[in-house]
């Protein structure tokens, strides 16, 4: 709506480009269809159609009723990247959720003594922080809790405030003198021990502590969802990002990678929980994503499946 409002009477007879269909319903803005209508563009080339009920077709119907040609389906699956936690809200209902985790070259995230501060170099370890800036929550178990003391914050000013901070804690280990306290933004804190003394502390220290029959990934998500949290960084550790990995309730992994081998039978590898029994039963990466940054490498792949349900190819 903005960029047609800028273009004026350029608009008029041009080919409007576009990552989503269109809205047929009126929201924080007029249906942005008739907006089209209105600014006289003659085609309209968009990626995807809008899975939202309220649109849904709708927007691609009301442009085609009004004689501007409409072209769907180029580069479908760069616009699911793009509008990846939209679609997932949308589709199925949930906050969409990437795994994130730093490791050495052998997949380790500590040595066998629990030393991680720093595995990667400073150039990744930014990297981590702008994935902070991108997503509206961030999630640790209470291990890297109690292990690392993180802050879990935004810190680039990249944003428009701060994130909410989770932690999955089952027994309620979290200390009320954590650092994550020391900074801005709300902090939630699942967990099945409904011990009196320790919920009231941690609510003096910032704390929503909120007790879940189990905690779950399904139930983080589902009370995330509810708080109208869209994006959920789970940033450690090998448990809780095993946990989400099991239960297949991720879409994006990104991994920072560095030049070094750890070893060590004891030491930790990224992912936790049951895992795989099979190499069949193993979950590929599409779309990679590969680069550098400083001396490591930065990976990102979409869960296997994600862009092709989240796109409606698969209806074609």
């Amino acid at each position: 709506v903005l960029a047609l409002a800028a273009a004026g009477e350029r608009a008029r007879g041009a080919t409007l480009y576009l990552n989503l269909e269109p809205c047929a319903h009126f929201g924080r803005t007029p249906p942005c269809a008739d907006a089209v209508i209105a600014a006289g563009v003659a085609r309209v080339v968009a990626c995807q159609g809008d899975p939202d009920p309220r649109t849904a077709g709708k927007g691609f119907a009301r442009l085609a009723a009004a004689g501007i040609a409409v072209e769907v389906g180029e580069r479908r699956e760069e616009a699911v990247e793009l509008n990846l936690a939209f679609l997932v809200d949308r589709v199925w209902g949930r906050p969409a959720v990437t795994l994130k985790w730093a490791a050495s070259l052998d997949g380790r995230i500590a040595t066998a003594v629990g030393e991680s501060q720093w595995i990667t170099g400073a150039a990744a370890r930014r990297g981590a922080l702008e994935l902070r800036e991108e997503h509206d929550a961030i999630a640790v178990g209470s291990g890297t809790l109690l292990a690392d003391d993180p802050r879990l914050d935004r810190r680039l000013g990249l944003a428009g405030g701060p994130n909410l901070r989770v932690v999955a804690d089952r027994r309620l280990r979290a200390p009320a003198t954590a650092r994550l306290f020391s900074a801005a933004g709300a902090i939630v804190v699942y967990t099945e021990n409904d011990d009196a003394t320790r919920r009231a502390a941690l609510a003096r220290a910032g704390a929503e502590v909120v007790v879940l029959p189990a905690v779950t990934p399904a139930a983080i998500l589902a009370d995330l969802h509810g708080r109208g949290i869209q994006s959920l960084l789970v940033e450690g550790g090998a448990t809780l990002a095993g946990a989400f990995h099991d239960a297949g309730l991720w879409d994006r992994a990104t991994v920072f990678l560095a030049p070094r081998l750890l070893g060590g039978a004891g030491a930790p590898a990224a992912l936790g929980g049951h895992g795989v029994r099979e190499l069949a039963q193993a979950v590929a990466l599409e779309r990679l994503a590969v680069r550098r940054v400083g001396e490591d490498l930065r990976i990102t792949g979409m869960r296997s499946g994600c862009s092709r349900d989240l796109s409606g190819k698969s209806e074609d």
